[in-house]
């Protein structure tokens, strides 16, 4: 094996993503066991020389998202002891991302927590995809970067030639939809919300902009439980939209998400491959597009020490 070739091993979460990224990359997976005993327990073996070399682990926060995030430390702990040169964790999608700051009396901050322990693992650095909050990359004292998917999913609408409004349903993505509404030339609207309890229901307040007679495009960093996408999809018809299309990095699609989705007015979500996506496929309404070229181009700009942010330079 080269030894001026990076290294990618993939944990159990997604391996049909890695294999995607390979095969961009015009490389093999590396090859490691992973697996679970019958007690609970995780086991790694790599199955090659990893001594000096530059190791990339992709593994999300696929469901189950503690036991994925266990096997990822463990593969960090077992590369480290097999002497690699460096070890960058590739997490398409965060763990307890949206715990990300103390909004409550006594609550953690997992987001934090979860740094502090890939961290203490022994990863040298981290490679994400559209945080749900961008101090996130702070809780490193590693090295980070994080892509974003934008260019895709703009791209994906800019070939279907969309003419509408873009809309981002709260505050908080506010920015990701200005964005997408300049690369698509597009006015923009703002959905105000405000969150009412911790268990996915939110209540909607109110409209900021004008959709009467023209398709919209809603765009956030993640469908989970899709509550607030078809709520939001719904006030866009009662305020006159017509075809109502949503764009989300993270296919979560947790619960009810794909019942949601198909007796809602939605007519198309576009969702990426950060997270294996088997029940989107029992939905007509749901088209992927993958971030696999992104991953192995960014791999291979941090393999050869060439700048990531190159590849989103364009927008200033």
């Amino acid at each position: 094996m080269d030894l001026h070739e990076p290294t990618v091993f993939s944990g159990t979460a997604h391996p049909e993503l890695t294999a995607r990224i390979c095969e961009y990359m015009g490389h093999s997976v590396g090859s490691a066991d992973v697996f679970e005993f019958s007690n609970g327990n995780i086991f790694v073996q790599l199955r090659e020389n990893v001594r000096e070399r530059d190791v990339f682990i992709v593994q999300p926060a696929a469901h189950p998202v503690n036991q994925s995030f266990m096997e990822l430390l463990i593969m960090i702990d077992a590369v480290r002891r097999a002497s690699a040169g460096r070890i960058t964790a590739v997490i398409p999608y965060y763990w307890y991302g949206r715990s990300d700051k103390k909004d409550q009396p006594r609550v953690p901050i997992t987001a934090r927590l979860v740094a502090n322990l890939i961290e203490t693992a022994g990863a040298d650095r981290v490679l994400m995809m559209d945080l749900h909050a961008g101090q996130i990359q702070g809780f490193f004292n590693i090295r980070t970067d994080e892509l974003s998917s934008l260019d895709l999913l703009g791209s994906y609408f800019a070939e279907r030639e969309f003419q509408g409004v873009v809309v981002a349903p709260d505050l908080g993505a506010a920015k990701r939809a200005r964005n997408l509404a300049d690369m698509l030339k597009a006015p923009l609207a703002l959905s105000e919300k405000r969150r009412i309890s911790n268990d996915d229901s939110a209540e909607l307040l109110n409209l900021i902009g004008e959709v009467d007679g023209q398709d919209v495009l809603i765009i956030d960093d993640e469908v989970d439980t899709a509550g607030t996408l078809v709520k939001v999809a719904d006030l866009l018809k009662r305020k006159g939209a017509l075809d109502v299309y949503g764009a989300m990095t993270h296919g979560v699609l947790s619960g009810q998400a794909i019942e949601a989705i198909e007796a809602s007015p939605i007519k198309e979500l576009v969702i990426t491959d950060t997270l294996p996506q088997p029940r989107a496929k029992q939905s007509r309404k749901i088209s992927t597009v993958s971030v696999a070229p992104l991953l192995g181009e960014a791999i291979s700009r941090i393999h050869d020490g060439r700048s990531v942010g190159e590849l989103f330079d364009h927008h200033g």
